[in-house]
C-alpha cells in the first residue's frame, strides 16, 4: 500500500513539474554582469534560456549547495565514527588474544563452554 502511495505521489510531483515547465517556455535572458557594470568592465555574458530551465537549475544549485554544505557539516561526526570504530576493532583484537592466553592448555570444547557461561 505504502509503495503505491509513494508512486501516486511521484507522479503527481512529475506532473506539477511537467506543468510548471510548459507553463513557463518563454525565453529569459541571464546576464553575469548587470548592463552598466558590463559597459563598465568592457565584459559581458548573457544567455537566453527558457524560464522553466532557469528555475530548475535554481533548484538544482541549491539541493547541491545544501548537500555539500552538510557533508561538510558532518565531516567531525564521520571523523569520530571513524576512529571509534578503530578502537572497537583493536579492543576485539585484544579480547581475543586474553580469551587465547586464559584457554592456554585448556580442552577446545571446555574452553568454548567457559566462554559462554561467561558471557551470560
Amino acid at each position: 500500500m505504502i509503495r503505491y502511495l509513494k508512486y501516486a505521489f511521484l507522479a503527481l510531483v512529475a506532473l506539477a513539474l511537467v506543468l510548471l515547465a510548459l507553463a513557463n517556455r518563454d525565453p529569459v535572458t541571464l546576464r553575469v554582469l548587470p548592463e552598466d557594470l558590463a559597459v563598465w568592465a568592457g565584459w559581458s555574458f548573457a544567455i537566453e534560456l527558457p524560464l522553466f530551465l532557469v528555475i530548475f537549475g535554481g533548484v538544482a544549485i541549491g539541493l547541491l549547495v545544501g548537500f555539500v554544505w552538510e557533508w561538510l557539516r558532518e565531516h567531525r561526526h564521520r571523523a569520530d565514527a571513524k576512529l571509534h570504530k578503530r578502537d572497537k576493532k583493536k579492543l576485539e583484537r585484544e579480547v581475543q588474544t586474553l580469551k587465547g592466553r586464559q584457554n592456554e592448555g585448556k580442552d577446545e570444547v571446555l574452553a568454548l563452554l567457559e566462554d559462554g557461561s561467561a558471557a551470560r
